[in-house]
């Protein structure tokens, strides 16, 4: 099986400070591969890359077969590619609805057929009830799924997921856990960070960390766990703060 996501040797640096370092990763279709690391390590700033919000100051990115080192974010997006955002970033005096349909509009020129994919995907995150609510009125909780709606209604080969559960409660933690594992059933593949590590470990088929923008370990959640390198940078104070 070919890569759905090849990056080889991918680099970012921001003046003299190299944030991203020759870092190499392969996706394969129907996985969920997660992304940990101290804060700092370079996590986003690779999303960044590898999505062309950012030009990469080297190394290639091939997705679906073809090379998109250099082609923009709107180009990925229409190519198969999605992602949410570290801070979510919603249209706030919009409706949820009105919300999602701004990624529908990604595959559509229709405005009817926008809004019943917007439908389907406000259903498929269980804000039904929410639907004609503004979106500046929702909790966090609620935001995180619907952006992760409107990137769905993209219409995502891969969809990359930056911290979904960040400031969540723990019944809302359980809940996006299920959402990423049917988002997956889907047939969506899912690179995620994220630094709830109960969570993540439960939900990665393979995991990559990165320390001062290199990879430094990739195995399973059960060889990353007992990894002595990854525990000594990261994982000691993860699991810790995670109890």
């Amino acid at each position: 099986m070919e890569p759905l996501l090849m990056v080889r040797k991918v680099t970012k640096k921001f003046g003299g400070m190299i944030a991203v370092n020759a870092v190499d990763l392969d996706i394969y279709p129907g996985e969920i591969v997660g992304l940990i690391g101290p804060n700092g390590a370079g996590k986003t700033t690779f999303f960044n890359s590898v999505t062309g919000f950012y030009r990469c100051d080297g190394g290639e990115v091939r997705f679906d077969g073809k090379n998109i080192t250099a082609k923009t974010t709107y180009q990925n997006c229409k190519a198969g590619m999605a992602r949410t955002f570290q801070i979510v970033q919603p249209f706030g005096q919009m409706t949820s609805l009105e919300n999602v349909m701004v990624g529908a509009f990604n595959r559509t020129n229709s405005y009817k057929v926008a809004e019943e994919e917007a439908k389907k995907w406000i259903k498929f995150v269980g804000m039904e009830d929410m639907m004609y609510d503004r979106v500046a009125s929702l909790n966090i909780g609620d935001q995180r799924k619907l952006e992760m709606a409107r990137a769905l209604a993209t219409g995502p080969k891969l969809l990359l997921l930056d911290e979904v559960m960040a400031g969540l409660t723990p019944a809302e933690i359980d809940g996006v856990i299920d959402l990423v594992r049917k988002i997956r059933e889907s047939g969506t593949t899912i690179l995620m960070i994220e630094h709830i590590m109960k969570a993540l470990m439960q939900l990665s088929d393979r995991v990559v960390v990165l320390d001062h923008g290199e990879k430094i370990a990739e195995g399973t959640p059960e060889e990353i766990a007992n990894n002595d390198r990854v525990i000594e940078s990261y994982l000691g104070s993860a699991y810790k703060k995670a109890e």
